[in-house]
């Protein structure tokens, strides 16, 4: 019989299809089987209480921490941009891996105490008439964008001030069926909330992604002949080394291959900007994902993945950006950006 740590932990909703076949092919030969959080086991009656006890904590010691103190956290910017200026404009951004599921981690009360003038999600994996009613902020004009697969991917933006207009998509029946993207018009500057395709496993997703890349540059360029553009999101890309813990043994993994860190240098090179980068170009292990595995997000083992790319003319109006890698709750954490707009 397979062990206790092999057989409990089944992966019963998991919306990752490649990932689902790979823990199962791991589970039949025999391999370490780690559960990622909301995972359930599938047949408690499997097991006697002396196991299900030892499996529960041995689930709750593999798995990240989850509970975030919001009190600690200080929510302010005292930083003045190189103008001299405060900051009239705060931004967050947060892949949340699922909205219904932050909503049991303290993240809703986490974004009420942020008290961002824009809120950016990402993967909110619900369908739009399905939002539970925590999940549409008071105070705020909502918009939702799902996918048409059920749990996958889905987009959220919450603003203060009622954007011009809104769109939603690249006009791209093949991205656009799947939810990756909204903006927002305001007086002075597009908000681009972005989901960016992952490369997959063993790259299989790949060229999808180049392709991607290649229509998101020519968006965004679009809209800076406008008026200023400020990306926010998941850009599944870590784009230097310094933006992973390990990035000798990753070249071949989805999210630092040479073909995406070059695709998003090309996307920088159109005159935008990494506003992170551009405040902090040195600064190590400032990641905003870790992996559920191994204690990644305990150890620091992450990736910079989650960023805000400003049209380069809005260089001198940055003030600060700050990961909140205090906020748990999603393999990602916020991000938030302060600027004189």
């Amino acid at each position: 019989m397979a062990s206790i740590e092999l057989r409990i932990f089944i992966l019963k909703n998991y919306t990752d299809v490649s990932q689902k076949e790979k823990y199962i092919s791991n589970l039949k030969n025999n391999k370490k089987v780690v559960a990622e959080p909301d995972k359930y086991i599938k047949d408690k009656n499997e097991f006697d209480e002396p196991q299900l006890k030892k499996a529960k904590f041995e689930k709750k010691n593999l798995l990240n921490k989850i509970d975030s103190n919001i009190d600690e956290i200080n929510y302010k910017c005292t930083k003045l941009n190189c103008e001299g200026q405060n900051y009239n404009i705060k931004i967050c951004t947060w892949n949340v891996a699922g909205i219904r599921a932050i909503l049991k981690k303290n993240g809703i009360e986490y974004l009420k105490r942020e008290d961002a003038d824009i809120i950016a999600l990402q993967e909110t994996k619900c369908d739009i008439r399905k939002i539970p009613n925590e999940g549409k902020l008071k105070g705020y004009t909502c918009f939702f964008l799902d996918s048409k697969r059920a749990g996958y991917c889905g987009m959220a933006l919450y603003s203060k001030k009622k954007p011009l207009q809104v769109l939603f998509g690249l006009k791209n029946k093949e991205f656009d069926e799947e939810g990756r993207l909204i903006t927002a018009e305001y007086e002075t500057f597009y908000l681009v909330n972005v989901y960016v395709p992952n490369a997959g496993q063993k790259l299989v997703t790949l060229p999808k992604r180049l392709k991607w890349n290649e229509i998101f540059k020519k968006y965004v360029q679009d809209l800076d002949k406008i008026k200023p553009v400020i990306i926010c999101g998941d850009m599944n890309v870590a784009h230097q080394e310094i933006d992973l813990k390990n990035p000798k043994t990753n070249t071949k993994s989805a999210g630092f291959t040479k073909e995406e860190r070059e695709a998003m240098t090309n996307l920088l090179q159109s005159d935008f900007f990494d506003a992170f980068r551009s405040l902090y170009p040195d600064k190590t292990e400032a990641y905003t994902f870790w992996s559920y595995f191994n204690n990644a997000r305990s150890k620091n083992i992450g990736w910079r993945l989650d960023y805000f790319i400003l049209s380069k003319r809005l260089e001198k109006k940055v003030c600060d950006v700050v990961n909140r890698s205090e906020i748990f709750g999603s393999d990602h954490c916020p991000v938030v950006f302060y600027g004189k707009l």
